[in-house]
């Protein structure tokens, strides 16, 4: 999911010969007809890919620059933290045997963890780190694993010696930049790492526009072939897409899917394309998009439904169900009506 691209007004472009940026990675976007405040767009690489971070530093006393290192500085210790990876990350460590003493980042992902697979009945699991493997969509190659195999893996998920933070620890990295953001009084804020947590207003004074992409298998790139557009209304928020379209393999005519349901140990067969969820924060739509993929359709909408600060929209081949609180955000004709 992306924001929609912005463009440069005339007075900042008027102005932008008088300035000097020392940030490698650091533009500065406003909007045509803009209203006050300064935001600025930090962008670089984390976690796989690029991130990309706007934030309106109006009253904020902190140099751009020492903001851009700041950040980077976040990921990188996330990434030396959490990452399955990096060979030489606290959890590469864990999961290969060694005793460590976990960092913030590690005790906290793991306690949100636990959170959340008490709250879905065991189908989030972070301790589901041999099945992802022995289906070849953890940090091994494997694939098809024969029943012996998948019973060991649930053994081996119980005794919690290999975790897999995939599925949390992008939101979660999301909300920790939030956090710095804030702790330098930003209040208006666009976070997009993989996942996205975003706050206040854009440039134009409205709420942030976020695409969702259209589930259909070869849509690789996100944005560039979207279901719709929502937009947030101010509030503080997480909102993550998750799906079966981009991580598969197909064998012998069958398509395995990467979403593996934990109390199983085999993946998900249900019709369930993508779930797109908003939650207070971008750790927890990080973690119940990924449960509302494992348990199909009517167990999400269910889910959905039973929590006030919860949105969702949900696709299948042949339906698709917005909340009300996320019909209400949609924006444009690509969503179709309920």
């Amino acid at each position: 999911m992306r924001e929609k691209p912005l463009t440069l007004c005339k007075y900042f472009a008027e102005q932008m010969k008088y300035r000097i940026f020392f940030a490698i990675f650091l533009t500065v976007c406003v909007l045509a007809g803009c209203q006050r405040g300064r935001y600025y767009t930090f962008t670089g690489y984390a976690q796989g890919g690029t991130y990309t971070v706007k934030a309106d530093l109006e009253g904020v006393e902190v140099p751009a620059e020492q903001i851009q290192q700041r950040i980077d500085a976040i990921l990188d210790s996330i990434d030396f933290s959490l990452s399955g990876y990096n060979k030489n990350s606290l959890l590469s460590r864990y999961n290969a045997g060694e005793e460590i003493v976990p960092d913030r980042f590690f005790r906290e992902v793991r306690a949100l963890s636990e959170r959340y697979r008490a709250l879905t009945g065991g189908a989030f699991d972070v301790a589901a780190g041999p099945l992802f493997d022995i289906w070849g969509f953890g940090f091994t190659s494997d694939s098809l694993p024969d029943p012996a195999r998948v019973t060991a893996a649930l053994a081996a998920c119980k005794e919690e010696k290999v975790l897999n933070f995939n599925a949390i620890a992008q939101g979660y990295t999301c909300d920790v930049v939030a956090d710095y953001l804030h702790g330098i009084g930003v209040h208006n804020m666009l976070v997009d790492i993989g996942e996205i947590y975003c706050e206040g207003l854009n440039p134009a004074g409205k709420g942030w526009t976020i695409g969702v992409d259209n589930p259909v298998d070869g849509n690789d790139t996100p944005g560039q072939d979207l279901r719709g557009i929502w937009q947030s209304d101010g509030s503080a928020c997480g909102i993550v897409t998750s799906g079966n379209y981009r991580k598969f393999y197909v064998k012998d005519g069958k398509k395995y899917a990467h979403t593996i349901d934990p109390r199983t140990g085999y993946p998900v067969q249900h019709d369930l394309l993508s779930a797109t969820i908003v939650a207070p924060t971008a750790a927890e739509a990080d973690a119940l998009a990924t449960a509302c993929m494992v348990i199909g359709t009517e167990q999400a909408r269910a889910l959905i439904e039973s929590r006030p600060d919860l949105e969702g929209y949900l696709i299948t081949a042949d339906t698709i169900w917005m909340s009300d609180g996320f019909a209400e955000r949609a924006r444009g004709t690509y969503f179709p009506q309920k």
